[in-house]
């Protein structure tokens, strides 16, 4: 491995990420924020939810009653007047819907004076969820579209019709109560109706999307589910504002300049990736093969959101395999690595954030008796980069605007 490499990814990495942590990003839109004088509730839902309630609740000074609903082991400390909860993701379980039942109950019975905060982040579209089917059915379908590699926006289309609080349907709940919603976006364009599955925003996707996607990734879809997806959801909402404070091209960017600073020139391929891990690893990679030994210190990036279809058995995430995938074109070059990390901080059920190869790695598989290609087809990034320190762990970080992705040539 070199440890030159490995020490500007981390670096890249780190300033990347905290460049677009959410305490600035609400101070700044709650400039903006004007209460109406009756009282000021505070829900927020996502995986930087605890941080942006802080945020929130330092700059207002306090708030009439608050729910946090986060995910597990995100919940740092007491918010004054706050309750903080903690819930599955990305599947959606039984803490997440009863923290979602207070959310609804604080908001119940308000009137026009009154304001309801409203801060999401990703993640949210799990964490903040009342099923309109059965608990475990909707489980059953979201853990489908999820190994079947449906986007984001397929899922989104889904979840909406299956949920009391998604597309639009959290704000009706709050009427006549006005919505001001604070969003960090982890979808590519940012649109607000498919952040979180857009709680508080009209929906503009149809009833007719929603069903091809999941006749798409879920067979025997029970009927009861197929007239959920034909009901129609809220397409205008006059008590809600929806204002996006962070996104991935912000991620890109400080990732840009991180690389910058310590004397690469970057170029921003993409901030909209979205596509299998394992091609776009293998797309890195090419870049890499094809520039390697020009003479010119490169840094190659790309953010968004790749998908990955699941058939093998083993661990890892989206990430993981980007950088995999990368390992068999960089296998022997000098002065070459391709890492990729995603901003929450965890990358599918590991607790790494993502990883990290170089031209090092394909020998280092090899004499632990591994390949990439054979991890790849279990699905099993992460015992293969664990075993030849590949893995990039920063713990959970506080906010999630998608991964970015680099490619250094030295």
């Amino acid at each position: 491995m070199d440890a030159q490499l490995r020490d500007a990814a981390q670096e890249i990495v780190g300033q990347a990420i905290r460049a677009v942590l959410p305490d600035a990003a609400v101070r700044r839109a709650l400039a903006g924020f004007r209460p109406h004088g009756g009282r000021a509730l505070l829900v927020a839902a996502g995986k930087a939810a605890w941080r942006m309630a802080r945020a929130a609740v330092d700059v207002l000074g306090h708030v009439d009653g608050g729910v946090v609903i986060t995910k597990y082991g995100h919940v740092q400390g007491r918010i004054p007047g706050v309750d903080c909860f903690e819930a599955g993701h990305p599947v959606p379980d039984e803490n997440g819907f009863a923290a979602t039942e207070r959310a609804l109950a604080l908001v119940r019975g308000l009137t026009a004076r009154d304001d309801v905060l409203f801060l999401l982040s990703g993640g949210a579209s799990a964490l903040f969820e009342k099923p309109l089917t059965d608990a475990s059915q909707l489980q059953d379908i979201t853990r489908q579209l999820l190994s079947g590699g449906a986007d984001i926006t397929e899922i989104n289309a889904v979840r909406k019709r299956l949920s009391a609080v998604k597309g639009g349907r959290f704000a009706l709940a709050c009427a006549p109560a006005q919505v001001y919603a604070v969003a960090l976006s982890d979808v590519l364009g940012d649109a607000p109706d498919v952040i979180a599955s857009g709680p508080a925003s009209p929906d503009a996707s149809r009833c007719a999307e929603a069903l091809a996607a999941a006749e798409k990734y879920v067979p025997g879809l029970p009927d009861e589910v197929r007239a959920l997806l034909a009901r129609e959801t809220p397409k205008a909402l006059d008590n809600a504002c929806v204002q996006v404070v962070g996104s991935v091209r912000a991620l890109c960017e400080a990732a840009a300049r991180a690389c910058e600073q310590l004397g690469y020139e970057p170029l921003l391929l993409t901030d909209r990736l979205c596509c299998e891990a394992r091609e776009a690893g293998r797309f890195l990679g090419a870049i890499v093969r094809t520039h390697a030994g020009e003479g010119k210190k490169r840094a190659f990036i790309a953010g968004g959101e790749t998908v990955v279809h699941v058939r093998g058995a083993g661990l890892g995430g989206r990430n993981q395999e980007l950088a995999l995938a990368a390992a068999d074109a960089l296998d022997g070059l000098d002065g070459c690595c391709v890492f990729s990390v995603g901003s929450d901080g965890t990358d599918g059920p590991t607790d790494a954030a993502g990883g990290y190869v170089d031209g090092g790695t394909g020998c280092a598989l090899r004499a632990a008796g591994r390949s990439a290609q054979r991890a790849l087809e279990e699905n099993d990034a992460y015992h293969a980069l664990a075993a030849v320190d590949g893995l990039i762990v920063t713990g959970p970080t506080g906010t999630n605007v998608n991964d970015v992705a680099v490619a250094l040539v030295r």
